[in-house]
């Protein structure tokens, strides 16, 4: 593990790409799109149906990065990229927070009376429930992302349905804002990571993330927690997941404030396998704010 990590230090390019050929979900408009466009100067976009298809173009040698949301300040944590990033094995080179302001959008000549039908993405659903009870009746159909469902409205034509989605893509597809910054939070702000197959270290990386799966016994997570304590390494995140086809056994995700040029950062490290069953690096970078 040890040597893995000083090889990507010293293998990484001296800086961060600033054009690169991207995966990410949904089509032009997405959020996923800006937060690409805020980590790349110059990034070349390829849009895949679901988060799965991203890793698998990676996987393939499509794409050389990947941009996926990680977690939202009111949703919460998307559980799915936390599922791949066990089935996969690859690294976390990145890390972006992007606002997310959310607007119902409908095609021209629409009132607000005539909404029968609203298609988002679940996070966006969650996101914005307040807003959506003041709307009784309405069906909410949830799709695979909030530039697709805005995409779905132009295309359909449809005067009794509506998208939630973003500004950008009221004026990509020429619909009308009902309602600007529906989301629940005024803060409402996505954590995108950048992925990629092999691990890359850039310079500035102040934050590491590990994923541990440990025994099924008593004080387990507190000698961890206990670990990182002693070497007086912050903790910033911690979630569980449930490991597939087990009973009750769960994969822990960490994020440490832990910068890889510290004298003390590899020492994370030393003895931390005899206190897991399994542990998964997935990498050291730097957040674009």
């Amino acid at each position: 593990m040890q040597k893995s990590i000083i090889n990507a230090l010293n293998g990484s390019e001296k800086s961060f790409p600033s054009k690169a050929l991207v995966a990410c979900q949904g089509v032009e408009g997405s959020f996923s799109q800006q937060a690409c466009e805020k980590l790349f100067d110059y990034p070349s976009l390829m849009f895949f149906s679901s988060f799965e298809s991203v890793f698998s173009a990676i996987d393939k040698g499509l794409c050389r990065y990947g941009v996926l949301p990680l977690e939202n300040s009111t949703a919460g944590s998307v559980n799915k990229i936390y599922d791949l990033m066990m089935k996969y094995d690859f690294s976390i080179v990145k890390s972006t927070r992007l606002k997310v302001d959310h607007c119902l959008l409908t095609n021209k000549d629409v009132k607000l009376s005539d909404i029968k039908e609203i298609f988002t993405h679940e996070q966006a659903i969650s996101q914005c429930e307040d807003f959506l009870k003041t709307l009784p009746g309405v069906k909410i159909t949830p799709c695979e992302n909030t530039a697709v469902a805005a995409e779905h409205i132009f295309n359909s034509g449809r005067k009794d349905a509506a998208a939630i989605s973003s500004r950008a893509c009221a004026d990509l597809y020429d619909l009308y804002c009902q309602n600007e910054s529906i989301q629940d939070q005024g803060s409402n702000f996505t954590r995108f990571i950048c992925i990629s197959k092999k691990l890359e270290i850039y310079p500035g990386a102040d934050k590491t993330s590990i994923m541990m799966v440990l025994p099924h016994k008593p004080g387990a997570l507190y000698k961890t927690l206990s670990h990182f304590y002693a070497l007086g390494v912050n903790l910033i995140k911690l979630e569980s997941r449930p490991l597939p086809n087990s009973d009750f056994e769960f994969m822990f995700y960490f994020d440490l404030e832990a910068s890889v040029y510290d004298e003390k950062f590899l020492k994370v490290f030393d003895g931390i396998e005899d206190l897991c069953v399994k542990m998964k690096y997935l990498g050291s970078y730097s957040e674009v704010v």
